[in-house]
């Protein structure tokens, strides 16, 4: 169920009968029709073991399920909303960006370190951003939050993308990432642009990256 861009920090879904989808609680606005709420328990379509994978990383946001027949309006803090549409492909982002995604859509929870070795733990520490990552894999629409609006930035093989870890939002597709350092002498007399660290990320797929460096 696609969403339909309401302005840049609203989107409205449609929900029809025996379909299902989750949203961040807190995120409803409006709705029209009939149409329930529930908390969830088991954490999206990943299932129970899913969930408990995502408690112990601490990627736990707490859903809704939505459910019934109607429209549903989301939003939530003011922030901006990109809407990412995925065709089979698996998209990676931390789970306080997410305000509502397809049902049909399979999620889960990935170790950092994993994509780029011990970097990926250092980005982790370094970046104040999750060592623990959330995945959701499948045919479905997702919408994610940032603070300034986003960019959807190519990746493409032979031509890495650096972006500022905090600006870093989510990417889907094959693209490896590694966290990369940028120090020199400016930096050590304080005299630099305080970027020190840089996220590279390579492979084929699309980076979306926010026009800020506030975490939500």
């Amino acid at each position: 169920m696609p969403f339909r861009e309401i302005n840049s920090k609203m989107v409205e879904a449609t929900v029809a009968p025996g379909q299902k989808m989750f949203s961040q609680r807190g995120a409803m606005l409006a709705y029209r029709g009939d149409v329930t709420f529930t908390p969830n328990i088991q954490g999206g379509r990943g299932g129970l073991m899913s969930m408990i994978g995502r408690r112990v990383a601490n990627e736990a946001t707490p859903l809704m399920t939505v459910e019934g027949s109607g429209t549903v309006m989301f939003g939530h803090g003011g922030h901006h909303i990109q809407v990412v549409n995925l065709a089979g492909d698996t998209l990676y982002v931390e789970a306080d960006r997410l305000l509502a995604f397809d049902g049909t859509l399979q999620q889960g929870t990935m170790f950092m370190g994993s994509q780029g070795g011990v970097m990926g733990m250092v980005r982790g520490q370094a970046t104040g951003q999750g060592l623990f990552t959330t995945t959701l894999t499948g045919h479905g629409s997702v919408a994610v939050m940032a603070h300034g609006g986003v960019i959807e930035l190519p990746v493409t093989p032979g031509r890495a993308v650096h972006v500022d870890p905090q600006a870093y939002v989510a990417h889907h597709g094959d693209v490896r990432n590694k966290l990369s350092t940028a120090l020199g002498w400016r930096d050590m007399v304080g005299r630099g642009s305080g970027e020190a660290f840089q996220l590279e990320l390579s492979g084929s797929g699309a980076v979306y990256v926010q026009a800020s460096e506030e975490k939500l």
